[in-house]
């Protein structure tokens, strides 16, 4: 290991794999990376985790797990806007395995949990929706993001999101 890269360590900051084509940002840190079973990579950033040459902020993974060499990855994707509440619906699950994890599955832990400030679930017609405020890496503020269960009435979805983000909003 080279002295650049032991004090990159020591400041908790991984180099980036061979073969990295994302475009980090000016003040994205690495924070580790790992080689995927299979060929490819994942790495950790102060901002998200770069799935090949895409970064997914922290604010869109809704949830993700370790389990038997496998990062267990739901992603969010943004839908629409209601009264400045992000609707947001979740895709697919993927399964990544990880040949050497190294520390990548307890930052991705420990980052997809600081994102969150306060998460909640509400009865609506229908069904319900999860009311998530999270800080958006690289941005200030906080920004309420909703997830309509299954069945749930969109309109009324739409309709408590909006009114929610309007109480939320400074005075």
């Amino acid at each position: 290991m080279t002295i650049r890269g032991a004090l990159r360590r020591l400041l908790g900051r991984d180099d980036l794999p061979a073969g990295f084509a994302g475009p980090l940002g000016a003040d994205e840190n690495v924070l580790g990376s790992a080689v995927l079973t299979g060929g490819g990579h994942v790495v950790v950033t102060s901002l998200g985790l770069w799935l090949g040459d895409r970064r997914l902020g922290w604010h869109l993974v809704s949830r993700a797990s370790w389990q038997n060499g496998a990062i267990t990855l739901v992603e969010a994707r943004e839908v629409d806007v209601a009264g400045g509440a992000v609707l947001i619906e979740d895709l697919p699950v993927r399964r990544l395995r990880l040949a050497s994890p190294g520390r990548v599955p307890e930052v991705v832990h420990t980052r997809v949990t600081a994102s969150i400030r306060s998460r909640h679930h509400r009865e609506l017609p229908g069904g319900g929706a999860w009311f998530v405020q999270r800080k958006v890496p690289g941005r200030d503020g906080i920004v309420l993001q909703v997830r309509a269960d299954p069945g749930t009435d969109a309109a009324a979805v739409r309709q408590v999101a909006a009114d929610v983000a309007r109480a939320l909003r400074p005075a």
